[in-house]
């Protein structure tokens, strides 16, 4: 199962075998079924994850409505940046819209990863600049186009949250009520 994590890794840096055996023996793996919180607000933030198999919602609670931010699936980290790195606690919440199996860093197994091989050093900046850049994606979206723009954009790249999430929560990732999303897709397809 951490072959997931060990090609993506090979896609920025090679590891040595020693290196793959060093870490799949120090990485935590965790299930959480279908609906299952990861993380809420209000913690502090002490992991990092990996998608391994599943989807999940990054989202915020504002005046009593969930909005979500963000959808995660295989191949990619998770991590509540502010709280991780400041202490403090967290304002997003991370929820299993599948059944979803994730790696675990912890703080101890980051540290032993970074002693063990500056290659390790390596792949946690590359997360954290993999993080950053989808965030500016994000907010580029939300600066640069229309709902239906963001709508399009949405099926030409991760086109399968469509068959994995419920529409209700892509309408809040763009930004519009499930009705008005209703509306985007009768136009679109009108054309």
């Amino acid at each position: 199962m951490l072959d997931l994590l060990i090609d993506y890794i090979a896609n920025y840096t090679p590891l040595t075998a020693k290196e793959k055996d060093y870490l799949i023996d120090h990485v935590d793996i965790r299930t959480f079924d279908k609906h299952a919180v990861i993380f809420q607000e209000g913690e502090v933030a002490t992991d990092i994850y990996f998608v391994l198999q599943g989807c999940v919602r990054l989202f915020y609670n504002v005046e009593g409505n969930e909005k979500t931010a963000f959808f995660y699936s295989e191949g990619q980290f998770i991590c509540a940046g502010d709280s991780y790195t400041f202490h403090r606690p967290a304002k997003e919440n991370y929820e299993a819209l599948e059944n979803t199996t994730l790696c675990v860093f912890s703080p101890n197994t980051i540290d032993l990863l970074m002693e063990y091989s500056s290659t390790f050093e390596n792949i946690a900046r590359i997360a954290v600049e993999n993080e950053l850049l989808t965030a500016q994606r994000i907010i580029s979206s939300f600066v640069t186009q229309t709902a239906a723009q963001r709508y399009v954009d949405l099926i030409n790249h991760q086109k399968e949250l469509f068959q994995r999430v419920p529409q209700h929560y892509i309408a809040t990732f763009l930004g519009v009520s499930p009705e008005t999303l209703s509306r985007i897709r009768s136009r679109l397809m009108k054309k």
